[in-house]
């Protein structure tokens, strides 16, 4: 059954349900249930998990026949765009991790110490400004240049203070009540310096000044990754 072989490559993947859905765009719960349930996947679903999951075989998903993943995957078939400094070098070739946010409990802990946790995957993209990791973007505040299922990649930022290119995108862990809430935005000057302005892409948005001592992760956004299509 199909639902039955996409809960063989979640778990081959070694990926929670939440970060599978949440690639996809699809309500929490909605693939795990299927699974355990066994019940039958949407076309429309089947299609997403084919166009952001490149290396799954669709003949084997759809029939059970042939290999789950596909040997010679390429990324042909995504848009890449990079946001580099002038002070930027590209990289010839890097392994960048590509982590689950809800496995590692947030930006916090893997600032902290990433070798201490399992990446997903890995991403390997030639000529790229240097990157400490990469992470599934969720929401639609940067939309239309990024929407949630799209893969970030950063380098993180150890002096918060001092470190702030102003106008640039950042990744963010930001403190709010106890809470850690985490969003991708540009980061502007505020009038008050211990405060910061977050600003979105999406115009829907409204732009929030929060307090520079409540961000508590930061990470400069150097490309991102939006799977279109499989052939």
């Amino acid at each position: 059954m199909v639902s039955e072989r996409v809960g063989k490559y979640i778990e081959a993947k070694g990926i929670s349900y939440y970060a599978f859905e949440n690639s996809l765009g699809a309500s929490r719960g909605s693939i795990s249930k299927a699974v355990k349930d066994g019940k039958s996947i949407g076309s429309n679903m089947l299609e997403k998990i084919h166009a952001t999951y490149p290396d799954l075989n669709p003949t084997w998903l759809l029939t059970g026949e042939g290999d789950m993943l596909l040997t010679d995957t390429v990324w042909q078939n995504s848009s890449i765009n990079t946001y580099r400094l002038k002070t930027d070098t590209a990289v010839e070739s890097q392994q960048i991790p590509l982590y689950d946010l809800e496995a590692v409990a947030g930006l916090v802990p893997l600032f902290g110490d990433n070798n201490a946790f399992k990446p997903v995957d890995h991403i390997m993209i030639p000529h790229l400004p240097k990157c400490d990791g990469a992470v599934y973007v969720t929401g639609d505040s940067m939309y239309p240049l990024l929407k949630s299922g799209d893969i970030v990649m950063y380098k993180a930022i150890n002096d918060i203070a001092n470190g702030i290119f102003w106008g640039e995108m950042y990744l963010l862990s930001i403190d709010m009540g106890g809470e850690e809430y985490i969003t991708v935005k540009y980061v502007h000057k505020a009038d008050d310096k211990q405060y910061i302005k977050l600003v979105s892409e999406n115009k829907h948005h409204q732009d929030k000044e929060v307090q520079l001592a409540q961000v508590k992760a930061l990470a400069l956004v150097k490309a991102s990754i939006r799977i279109n299509a499989m052939t």
